[in-house]
């Protein structure tokens, strides 16, 4: 996730490279409210007035990020080029002390004297904050120049920034300065999280007027996971008699960071018997602590998987064989890479998708407006992201779906999908195309789903007062990292949270959405986003084919589910009606039965029972690790909707799909 510090920290960088030097960063604030008919009079003709914003929108993010995107720039600005010339140690590793000594060149035109060149290590995650004061501290940092006659003046401007400012002349072309970052005795603090390509971004003010740009290719170094702490193993919850399934085993470090150098033998064990498991198998060093196994389910029933590596344990999720259950599909569809506010490449965040998390479904959904470079202007960007969508998509084995992530301050983020290869950035700063409706509007002729998320609180609530279009909204994401939205009552309440925001209001308005979970990561680590923050988020999916257009078809018709990263097996019928579908209003004397089916990846704590807005009843389930609960239904009505709520003792939960009643 994106903590608070991070995003006032961007826009204090944004504002910088687009504004002239910015004031400090002020902590989120409401959207102020007109005051009379004429304040209101006084806004743009094609505002929407504030009261139907996010009662937490951002006026000023948005603006600032305006102000960015028009800014007339001296042909100097942004000139140059810079390089990493060396790094203790090789490679750096997550989370240890290390020292990078990088060059500044600088291009055709120089740098005028009073101008400046800024050095912003990358602000998503917990690089040190460079300084030049007390060498004894981490991130201490040495600049110098061979060049007479320059001067540089070096200060921290805001975490993990470092302005450098030239002093006596201009320095001229091919000139350079070189920066030992992490100089002094204990180092600086490298990313908590492994990346291919983690960025040090250079920024030139060329004439000194406090505008700079971005250089055009800032120099990368890539950082690798830390030792094994833990080891992960993970099943599809549903395979048929005879079927082949793979079984994914990680040996993760402390954080979830694919990568580790761990070897040995896997002891494996299958609870029931119902797979041809083998006794072991072997981790080689070229694994990078990673195996995926084929095994052949041999008999119906449940079952688990434990395995242990040395001191290492793991218990897998549930696998149900069966022949005529409904097949789960678990995705994670909305994530983020180091192209906007996250970590690492978009291929390494589909290979961990596929091969770590063991997902069938994921989608990368970059911000258009929400990183070092602007998603919505760079087409290199996008093609990157359409690139890898394509190259990792594989029918029958692994669904890519091709999205971003609309970043409106005003009204909501949400997520949008498209079901092919083809789609558009659709820019939420554009007055155009700033509002949910006007969203809408331009994806008119695609096919293609948005998602509101983190709907009830920080970094920023949806604007209920849209109605969401039936045509392209069918859900709400209702958990992630952020936290749950379902309800005030929900376990892990999204940070923030807002009354009159979360998806059971939406649901209290006769907004017909079905629930999905997806993780909103930011580290790199799609479906196990749970393992770094206090919550994440899967989307169970009820789909019988590993293709974009089974997938599709069930998104949009509901046949989901959410849970915060366990892979509990939920599944829940009422009368005729599955979860997600409409059932008419039965006749007061034909009460229908529910039925619900629940097979955790842990012992189950309680279910509850949600219709029309309250929790209107708990079942103990007494740490059993599976349950069925069957019960008549009475006094449904034409407008009434009930879900199905779990929670596990390792505080897992599941949330149904609501069923309609016409």
């Amino acid at each position: 996730m994106t903590p608070c510090w991070i995003r006032c920290n961007l826009i204090w960088l944004l504002a910088a490279l687009g504004c002239g030097e910015p004031a400090p960063p002020q902590p989120t604030a409401a959207a102020p409210q007109p005051e009379s008919e004429a304040a209101e009079s006084e806004a743009p003709a094609n505002r929407v007035p504030a009261a139907d914003m996010s009662p937490n929108a951002q006026l000023d993010v948005v603006e600032d990020l305006r102000r960015a995107a028009n800014l007339e720039l001296h042909p100097s600005d942004g000139g140059g080029r810079a390089w990493v010339e060396s790094s203790e140690p090789v490679p750096l590793q997550v989370g240890r002390p290390g020292r990078v000594t990088l060059v500044y060149e600088a291009g055709p035109d120089g740098i005028a004297a009073d101008g400046s060149v800024t050095l912003q290590v990358s602000p998503f995650w917990r690089w040190s904050t460079p300084q030049t004061q007390i060498p004894e501290l981490e991130g201490y940092t040495r600049v110098a120049t061979d060049a007479a006659g320059i001067e540089l003046h070096a200060e921290t401007l805001g975490e993990q920034m470092l302005g450098i400012r030239i002093e006596g002349r201009a320095l001229s072309a091919g000139e350079r300065i070189r920066i030992e970052y992490g100089a002094g005795p204990t180092g600086a603090h490298v990313d908590d999280f492994a990346d291919a390509a983690s960025r040090f971004w250079f920024a030139v003010d060329g004439d000194g007027d406090g505008r700079r740009k971005l250089i055009d290719a800032s120099p990368a170094l890539r950082v690798v996971a830390g030792p094994a702490a833990h080891l992960w193993a993970t099943l599809p919850s549903v395979a048929r008699p005879g079927e082949s399934v793979r079984l994914h085993l990680a040996a993760l470090d402390m954080l979830g960071n694919r990568g580790t150098r761990a070897t040995g033998s896997i002891a494996l064990s299958d609870e029931a018997g119902l797979l041809d498991l083998p006794a072991s198998v072997e981790l080689a060093p070229e694994d990078g602590g990673v195996l995926v196994i084929e095994v052949r389910a041999q008999a119906a029933g449940i079952t688990r998987v434990h395995a242990a590596l040395g001191e290492f344990r793991a218990t897998s999720n549930a696998l149900q064989v069966s022949a005529g259950v409904p097949r789960i599909l678990w995705g994670d569809v909305h994530g983020h890479s180091g192209l906007s506010d996250g970590t690492g490449v978009p291929d390494d965040y589909f290979a961990y998708a596929r091969d770590v998390a063991g997902l069938d479904l994921v989608a990368l959904t970059d911000h258009d407006h929400w990183g070092m470079r602007v998603l919505a202007d760079t087409p290199e960007l996008w093609e990157q992201i359409r690139a890898s969508t394509r190259r990792f998509h594989a029918p029958g084995r692994f669904v890519t779906l091709l999205g971003f992530e609309w970043t409106s301050w005003l009204y909501g983020h949400r997520h949008v999908l498209y079901a092919g290869d083809t789609g558009r950035v659709i820019d939420s700063v554009d007055p155009a195309t700033e509002t949910p409706t006007q969203l809408w509007n331009a994806l008119e002729g695609e096919a293609a789903l948005t998602f509101a998320h983190h709907t009830a609180g920080e970094p920023i609530a949806t604007a209920w007062q849209f109605a969401p279009d039936p045509r392209f909204e069918p859900l709400v994401e209702i958990v992630s990292v952020h936290g749950s939205s379902e309800a005030a009552d929900s376990p892990s309440t999204v940070v923030g949270a807002m009354p009159g925001h979360f998806a059971r209001d939406a649901l209290e308005r006769g907004y017909r959405l079905g629930f999905i979970g997806s993780g909103d990561s930011h580290d790199g680590h799609p479906g196990l986003a749970h393992l770094a923050s206090p919550s994440g988020g899967l989307a169970a999916v009820l789909a019988e084919e590993r293709t974009r257009e089974a997938v599709w078809e069930a998104l949009r018709a509901r046949r989901t589910y959410a849970t915060n990263g366990a892979r509990i097996i939920l599944r829940v019928g009422l009368g005729t009606a599955r979860m997600g579908e409409s059932l008419p209003a039965p006749p007061a004397d034909e009460p229908p039965d529910l039925f619900v089916q629940l097979i955790g990846s842990a012992p189950l704590q309680h279910v509850d029972l949600i219709r029309r807005g309250h929790a209107v009843e708990r079942v103990p389930l007494d740490e059993r690790w599976d349950a069925t609960l069957q019960k008549s239904v009475d006094g449904l009505a034409s407008g009434d909707w009930l879900y199905i709520r779990a929670e596990q003792i390792d505080r897992g939960a599941a949330w149904s799909s609501p069923i309609f009643i016409e």
